[in-house]
């Protein structure tokens, strides 16, 4: 027998074959992040091994795809994605035409098993979702989960995540989604997954996700989407929305680049116009390390401005062939446009909570707290699909931002659609500093945590609609419990607590019945009843959950001190390096984002090493691996441990390992540690610390390090040692 899937472990086989055959079996798809993406293996003789094709492209891709009823190709991943397999390999080659759409199509030569050179083995992501009984650009939307197709229902579905679709299906863009009962006819599962898309992601995965909680909806409720469609389509690619980017136009089903000389605002015009993105607010050239290679579809655009699509405008063709990428990611183009505003939250964990930030103009922003309050944070909430307001925060509670401050003295009555269109002082207009930053918490910001055991076994709670709540264990499985625990990474396994070891809780239950399966890497994704307050029908079916790769509490042992779970590496003594801190049983290191010299001097009396010469960034003692766990570290610099400092558990994307904190420190004694004596350095601290930020501050330097000589009765001499120049220098004495 014959067939073919995407896996990455299977049997080794030792004999090789010399065959050739026509191809007529099964596709399986596996190791991916959907059943619809994975390696491509081929099964002969009862034995798997991975597919090596020289020639693998978008239409064998597409074929497979199709024959999986995976809807279409969308990328041929690069790399080691999806896995090394078990280093059986059938040498082939799949030779389709270019509109075949089945396996039958494609002739198959297997010529033996040998080591594949790396980049040749046949892997694909297929897209996962399809519009049905339309066209092919409009219809129902259907997603795939498992190995069943359903529809999606209609209640979370905008015109962003719509959008994302239409290009992720080589459709264009969305035009409207508001089409009665069109489309809606037929049977089948109802899908309530809420896609949260930006407008720029390359298909609807990339997007934020949530099903858990959703309300159950009706066959009657379902998506549908009528996009642009494929002939002549344009499309903004690598900008902050669906309305900025660099332009690509599609020709004969080839996406290629547009190049012009003297692209200005009226070609830009017609391409809003054409996208229905209004007008252009600008015309500009990426910088060359942005453009792309490849196709060029157009040339020397020359727009009237009052065209309704870029192709009426006196254009040349080009002939140049795509060479660098398959279809369709094929190449990025040099002009762009930009007219779109939006919105978002940051330093919040996740997209319901954080720091209130608006694009505008190119830029993005910040919103003044003056006169803030929850009709204002409603907007924010509504706008971004995240429920209701919570609480509107001030005093940058998330952190403070920088760069433009947009807005200020907001107004609103709650009922505007858009931030932007409340009453305020107008774009730009404030009187504010980035310390009055705006905040906002929604109901619809999740968070989840185990209880009374350690961060990795307890008692399930979530957050949700502003409280922490239990879940109720009633269907839940084992590979849910699985979820669970990768979810809050505390290893890839984990088991339902039967014994109640963690306590009752007394707040809400929250959920019941969470169905999860091997596809969900989030809690988030599975299937479950609606939030309510009272799903569980008694406290005992709580869920209580223990995961098998447990919570370290210490590096060494099973219970430590703060200053062992705290350490310097890079460094020549042990007193100076990169910080890095134990947390969640792996070591991690610290962002340094506000990170100066009285949290370096923490660290350095925590580890026995004196007080610290210098607060180093960027990374100065080598790149960290592993977790970056904290950022916007604010020690007052007389705390005892750094655990003692404010702090913040680093946000997606905030902060990389080039930007690890360090420091170095003066040692006492010689150069020996010694044993830190919170009595005797409380002394020190009361007699030395404002003198020492002080002289910091006259310097400009962090270099500076203050040695308490000799004295009694609080009082003494200071020697100040600092690499500054001589003239330079400063010294003082205590008076009195």
């Amino acid at each position: 027998s014959y067939g073919f899937r995407l896996l990455s472990l299977q049997s080794l086989c030792e004999d090789p074959v010399n065959i050739s055959f026509i191809f007529f079996g099964a596709l399986q798809l596996a190791n991916g992040t959907t059943t619809c993406s994975g390696r491509v293996e081929l099964l002969h003789g009862g034995l798997w091994g991975s597919l090596c094709d020289y020639l693998w492209d978008f239409p064998a891709a597409n074929a497979v795809c199709q024959q999986l009823d995976c809807g279409v190709a969308l990328l041929i991943p690069s790399g080691q994605s999806f896995g090394k397999g078990n280093g059986l390999f059938w040498n082939g080659t799949f030779v389709c035409e270019k509109n075949g759409s089945h396996l039958r199509d494609c002739r198959v030569s297997v010529l033996g098993h040998t080591d594949c050179p790396t980049g040749k083995d046949a892997r694909v992501v297929c897209s996962g979702a399809r519009l049905v009984n339309g066209t092919t650009c409009s219809g129902r939307v259907e997603i795939r989960h498992g190995d069943k197709w359903g529809r999606l229902c209609g209640s979370h579905w905008n015109l962003q995540a719509a959008s994302v679709l239409c290009n992720q299906l080589n459709c264009g863009y969305a035009k409207f989604i508001q089409t009665g009962h069109h489309f809606v006819d037929g049977n089948g599962p109802v899908w309530r997954d809420a896609f949260h898309c930006e407008g720029t992601e390359s298909c609807l995965w990339d997007c934020a996700h949530v099903t858990l909680g959703n309300p159950s909806c009706s066959v009657r409720e379902a998506a549908t989407v009528v996009c642009s469609g494929l002939a002549e389509s344009l499309r903004l690619s690598g900008g902050e929305s669906r309305c900025d980017g660099r332009v690509e136009i599609s020709l004969n089903g080839m996406w290629g680049r547009v190049l012009d000389d003297d692209w200005d605002i009226k070609d830009a015009d017609v391409v809003c116009r054409q996208l229905q993105c209004g007008t252009a607010k600008k015309a500009y050239y990426p910088s060359r390390s942005e453009r792309g290679m490849g196709l060029v579809g157009l040339r020397s655009v020359q727009c009237a401005g009052n065209e309704t699509q870029l192709m009426f405008c006196k254009t040349s063709y080009s002939e140049t062939v795509c060479r660098s990428r398959p279809f369709p990611l094929c190449g990025l183009s040099i002009t762009g446009v930009l007219p779109s505003r939006r919105i978002r939250l940051m330093n919040g964990t996740n997209r319901c909570a954080g720091r209130v930030e608006l694009y505008h103009d190119g830029i993005w922003g910040t919103i003044c707290d003056d006169a803030w309050d929850l009709s204002d944070a409603n907007v924010v909430c509504k706008q971004l699909g995240c429920g209701h307001a919570i609480k509107a925060f001030a005093s940058a509670h998330y952190g403070e931002g920088s760069g433009q401050i947009w807005l200020d003295d907001m107004n609103c009555t709650g009922a505007e659609s858009d931030l932007w269109a409340c009453s305020s002082r107008g774009w730009g207009q404030h009187n504010c500093r980035h310390k009055e930053d705006a905040g906002v918490l929604c109901s619809e910001f999740l968070a989840l945590r185990l209880v009374n055991g350690n961060d990795c076994a307890g008692r399930l709670e979530v957050f949700y609609n502003g409280t922490w709540g239990s879940i109720c264990s009633n269907r839940m499985s084992q590979l849910t419990a699985i979820t669970v625990c990768r979810h809050l990474k505390c290893g890839d396994g984990g088991e339902i607590a039967r014994d109640f070891q963690y306590g009752r809780g007394s707040g809400p239950t929250w959920l019941d019945h969470i169905e999860c399966t091997e596809q969900h890497s989030s809690l988030w994704q599975c299937q479950s009843d609606p939030w309510h307050p009272q799903s569980c029908d008694n406290q005992a079916e709580e869920t209580h959950i223990s995961c098998t790769a447990a919570f370290v509490e210490c590096p060494n042992s099973t219970s430590c001190t703060d200053k062992e779970k705290l350490r310097v590496t890079g460094g020549e003594d042990g007193c100076s390096g990169r910080v890095e801190i134990w947390h969640q049983g792996s070591w991690g290191t610290v962002c340094d984002d506000s990170w100066d010299m009285a949290d370096a001097n923490v660290v350095c009396r925590q580890l026995g090493c004196g007080s610290a010469v210098s607060a180093l960034s960027e990374a100065a003692f080598g790149k960290g691996t592993g977790p970056i766990w904290l950022e916007k570290v604010h020690c007052k610099g007389t705390e005892l441990s750094l655990w003692d400092c404010p702090a913040q558990l680093l946000s997606d994307k905030n902060c990389d390992h080039k930007e690890d904190a360090a420091f170095i420190t003066q040692i006492w004694g010689g150069g020996s540690r010694q044993s830190y004596d919170p009595v005797s350095e409380a002394v020190y601290e009361e007699i030395n610390y404002s003198l020492m930020r002080e002289k910091q501050q006259v310097t400009g330097l962090s270099g500076l390090c203050i040695l308490f000589l000799s004295g009694e009765n609080n009082r003494g001499y200071f020697l100040l040692v600092t690499q500054i120049p001589v003239q330079n220098f400063l010294a003082s004495k205590p008076t009195g």
